[in-house]
């Protein structure tokens, strides 16, 4: 692989990465849907057939659905990006900010933006203690970066403006479109998943009762077939949980990079990563929104995760990102986290 160098060739290869991670996540839809081709071929049987017959009939059962998953899956992309900013402000709460109702950070806004040349995002607010933030938004049109109250009333004006450049980097590399149809593929898989295993759970064994009452009990074929489909199945049920633990990990691989991103990016335009060390550390055990879903966690500059659940984490923890700050931006650690050194001990 080529040797990157510098933000903006980090960026440049993220991108590259992350349409190669986008474009597993859709190849994942496809063997999800091989998959539930192939449990319900094998549920349906009732010839004795064994599983290398059931397989071949499967594929050629979704070799005629293709077309229309490939066509189902953009058409649900596509309308999940067209009501994500509604979806999303409907879920935290946020809403519009007027400049009239803050002007402070309106002018902090308007400021990163003119250094870069960027359209101003609207500005919005969620009525929260917690500290965080997200941008959202797929066009120009819909782009908006939000705070939540927490955030507004305990971070300095240098913060405030660390943590809106830390989101207008996400608009300018556009991570939040990517998230969004990264998140809604996964979702597909997800749904998807469920979807056949309630059906193998409550059509499956209902269907087996049936065929054999119907069956008497007397058939020494039927014992064959209900080996076969029952291997089937079980290699239907394996490929899909393969592929929804896929999904999960291109989505947490997608995150973590771009907040390594942002955060540089944020330093970029501020010129300052004390602020943004700051920032993080204020941040840092206060950022949960009660009503904000997983899928909007995500977005936010901090998804706080504890114990196991940190091993399925979105986000790089706020030690390592202050870390790769320190050591990579020149950034400072504030006084009062650095542990005074202890005194020398008397010889007396």
């Amino acid at each position: 692989m080529t040797p990157v160098f510098g933000l903006y060739t980090h960026i440049r290869a993220n991108r590259i990465r992350s349409v190669l991670l986008v474009a597993g996540l859709f190849a994942l839809v496809l063997l999800v849907g091989w998959a539930v081709a192939l449990a319900l071929v094998a549920v349906g049987d009732a010839s004795g057939a064994p599983p290398e017959a059931l397989a071949a009939e499967a594929l050629d059962t979704y070799v005629l659905w293709t077309p229309w998953l490939v066509l189902g899956t953009l058409a649900w992309v596509g309308i999940s990006v067209a009501l994500n900013t509604r979806i999303v402000a409907a879920t935290t709460g946020a809403r519009a900010l007027a400049r009239e109702d803050d002007p402070r950070l309106y002018r902090l806004l308007e400021t990163l933006c003119i250094s870069r040349g960027m359209t101003t995002p609207r500005l919005e607010i969620v009525e929260s203690d917690a500290l965080n933030a997200y941008a959202s938004g797929l066009t120009r049109k819909q782009y908006a970066v939000t705070l939540t109250r927490g955030l507004v009333e305990r971070l300095d004006d240098a913060e405030l403006e660390a943590v809106m450049a830390h989101e207008l980097t996400h608009i300018r590399n556009e991570d939040v479109r990517l998230m969004v149809v990264a998140v809604v593929i996964a979702g597909v898989i997800g749904l998807v998943g469920e979807i056949v295993f309630r059906g193998l759970r409550f059509g499956m064994w209902r269907g087996g009762s049936s065929r054999s009452r119907g069956s008497g009990g007397s058939g020494s074929g039927s014992g064959g077939g209900g080996k076969g489909a029952v291997i089937a199945v079980a290699i239907a049920v394996v490929v899909i949980l393969v592929a929804w633990v896929a999904s999960l990990a291109i989505r947490f691989a997608l995150s973590r990079a771009r907040e390594y991103l942002a955060d540089a990016g944020a330093v970029e335009l501020t010129k300052n990563p004390d602020a943004m060390i700051s920032a993080l550390l204020k941040i840092q055990g206060n950022a949960d929104l009660a009503r904000a879903p997983a899928s909007v966690m995500e977005m936010c500059v901090e998804n706080p995760r504890r114990g196991f659940t940190a091993l399925l984490a979105t986000h790089p923890s706020i030690e390592d990102r202050v870390a790769a700050l320190v050591r990579n931006a020149g950034g400072r650690m504030p006084p009062e986290t650095i542990a005074p050194e202890p005194a020398p001990r008397s010889p007396w």
